[in-house]
């Protein structure tokens, strides 16, 4: 499947993978600041994102693989790959299956392992609203209050949701694909390999999507593999001190192999 691609500056490419719920615009202010210095950034909308197709299948092979058509049809066959939380999950898992596509790798705040299905509730308030014409996103908004009191998580979420005047509102995101494959998006396959190019893990401080126990199996599938903190970061680690995770992420691209 080749994907919707926001590609943007010339010279070494680099792929930036968004998180579930996500899209491509999510890595804005990043994707300027990295092709400002010399590099071609290539923002991707995994599929049933954005404005990407959609596909019932929402396991990482299939997404990984997805990931590799669009770069070799854009002419980037080889690339640095920045994944944030799902999107980690893909490159991860590119890496892994692919890695004469991945010239080195950053994995932001998540761990090659399976989380708790604390998203699904996300999913289910998002399918309950009645997409009636007229809908406005104060009204969406309300829905969506009972389940996701912080409001900047209904508003990350609402950005999804279209509403036009004289038309049905509609989601871009394929939401019956998503809660189908909920279970594969929050486990990791389970396949042996490991990726032997250079690895960069960022966690947020305040975040527990990495713990301490989760180096070891970064390690066993990763052993080229470094670990830093973002301070004053949670798991939105590039959204909440883009300059540290730019910082790291510029001093990592920079380094010899």
């Amino acid at each position: 499947m080749i994907l919707n691609a926001v590609d943007l500056g010339a010279g070494p490419p680099v792929v930036l993978l968004h998180g579930l719920f996500g899209a491509a615009q999510n890595w804005g202010t990043i994707q300027k600041r990295l092709a400002g210095t010399g590099r071609r950034v290539i923002a991707l909308d995994l599929r049933n994102h954005g404005a990407s197709p959609w596909d019932s299948a929402m396991d990482y092979p299939a997404m990984a693989a997805d990931v590799a058509e669009t770069l070799a049809a854009l002419g980037a066959p080889r690339a640095a790959v920045i994944g944030h939380s799902m999107g980690g999950k893909v490159a991860m898992v590119l890496a892994i299956t692919r890695p004469d596509a991945v010239e080195r790798l950053v994995v932001a705040d998540i761990a090659p392992v399976a989380h708790p299905p604390a998203l699904r509730p996300y999913v289910a308030a998002m399918q309950a609203i009645p997409l009636h014409p007229g809908l406005t996103r104060k009204e969406a908004d309300a829905a969506l209050g009972p389940t996701i009191p912080q409001p900047g998580i209904r508003a990350f979420l609402l950005q999804n949701l279209r509403l036009g005047a004289g038309e049905a509102p509609s989601w871009r995101l394929n939401l019956a694909a998503i809660a189908a494959g909920m279970p594969a998006i929050e486990g990791f396959p389970a396949d042996p390999g490991a990726y032997p190019g250079p690895t960069l893990v960022l966690a947020g401080e305040r975040s527990d999507y990495i713990r301490p126990e989760h180096h070891a199996v970064f390690r066993a599938r990763f052993p080229a593999v470094h670990f830093a903190t973002i301070p004053r970061a949670g798991h939105w680690v590039h959204a909440e001190n883009p300059e540290d995770f730019l910082a790291a992420v510029q001093d990592f691209l920079a380094a010899a192999p």
